[in-house]
């Protein structure tokens, strides 16, 4: 959940323009890595639902929704909370059918706190106990009956840089009923620093997939580490990282680069808030992924894209402390759909996506979720698509 949503939401319905005229540019590497010409015009819109405003489930309001999954064995849908300040971490369990003719109203039919180490919930993010969670993506493991999912950590840096607030990003395995089971290792260079080293604040595991096979767990930072140089601006892309852990395991075995678009507008006035970045990922077969992209800018809106990228012949940089120099084959992605031009009269914040039930025919359809930060003037919304086969 980037700062500049929560910062610029207010300008956004004052000065919105419609979102539809966003040029989409390529990450200006010069390597070819992106394709824009074979765009998926096939791809549908099934429909969307917007789920009420102030709606709570055992004492705790439904909202800030960041990562979903489904498991086709319970037709059941999980939706995880990147909020900790209105209530403890938790997952939601969801009631929805999506099919051809669109999807239907989701029922939010149980709660489950997520577990700390020690057995209990996390408190705040803003406290000062080394264990807090910022969560952002989920995902159910079918082989184990149990979930993935990955916190941003915290960065926290007074104007005097005494004291700051620490603490490392991480994914984690856990049961259905929230009790933490274990922590996936992590590479040094995902380490919080008070220098600028490391993960950038809000810029780390927003996307969370579990590969083809179910052999390995993925992770994708929303933006670039410091050392791999700036956050996208609407001049230039910037870097993300995809990691590869061995489930069993738990430890991580390769990591290639992925290009970030340049910010697709120029925000109003200009100066103002404006961002892009990778918020979820979510595994193809063997050597492709999906990826989405959101963007915010003032004064302009929210620009979501869908990706497809091919893993074959990237370079694996788990080893190289910094990508700033290049040197480096990224994963080449292709454009599946913007979804300004599917006919949705609103894009909220879009930040978790998942497969769902297969269509007829062998397609497959695709939810995405939007966290609306639990701010009066954005929705949680909930949209389906058709995915050719």
């Amino acid at each position: 959940m980037p700062v500049t949503v929560l910062v610029a939401v207010v300008l956004l319905l004052a000065a919105a323009v419609p979102a539809s005229g966003l040029v989409v540019r390529s990450a200006g590497r010069g390597d070819g890595s992106t394709e824009r010409a074979g765009a998926a015009t096939s791809v549908r819109l099934l429909g969307e639902r917007v789920v009420p405003k102030g709606l709570v489930l055992d004492g705790m309001p439904v909202g800030e929704l960041s990562g979903i999954d489904y498991d086709p064995h319970t037709k059941r849908w999980y939706a995880i909370s990147d909020d900790s300040e209105e209530a403890p971490a938790r997952l939601y369990t969801i009631d929805m059918t999506v099919g051809p003719r669109g999807l239907s109203e989701p029922r939010f039919v149980a709660v489950t706190p997520i577990l700390r180490t020690d057995g209990t919930t996390f408190p705040p993010l803003a406290t000062q106990d080394p264990e807090v969670a910022d969560p952002e993506a989920v995902r159910f493991d079918r082989k184990s009956r149990t979930f993935y999912w990955s916190s941003e950590g915290k960065r926290e840096i007074s104007d005097d840089g005494s004291r700051p607030a620490l603490v490392d990003p991480w994914v984690r395995q856990m049961t259905v009923g929230g009790r933490h089971l274990r922590q996936l290792r992590q590479p040094a260079m995902f380490s919080m620093s008070a220098d600028e080293q490391g993960p950038r604040r809000n810029a780390v595991f927003e996307g969370l997939t579990l590969s083809a096979d179910g052999r390995e767990v993925v992770t994708s930072l929303e933006g670039p580490l410091y050392q791999d140089g700036l956050l996208p601006t609407p001049a230039s892309g910037g870097i993300s990282r995809f990691t590869w852990y061995d489930k069993r395991r738990g430890v991580p075995v390769r990591q290639l680069a992925y290009e970030i678009d340049p910010i697709p507008a120029t925000p109003i006035p200009p100066g103002s808030g404006a961002d892009n970045g990778v918020v979820e990922i979510l595994a193809v077969d063997r050597h492709r992924l999906l990826v989405l992209e959101r963007s915010f800018v003032t004064g302009v809106g929210n620009s979501i894209r869908l990706y497809q990228v091919d893993v074959r012949g990237a370079t694996d940089v788990l080893g190289r402390e910094s990508l700033a120099d290049g040197g480096f084959h990224p994963v080449r992605k292709r454009l599946l759909v913007d979804l300004a031009t599917l006919g949705l009269g609103h894009i909220d914040n879009v930040e978790g996506m998942t497969w769902g039930p297969r269509l007829p025919g062998g397609g497959r359809t695709l939810v995405l979720v939007s966290d609306d930060n639990f701010n009066p003037l954005q929705v949680t919304q909930l949209i389906a698509l058709a995915i050719p086969k």
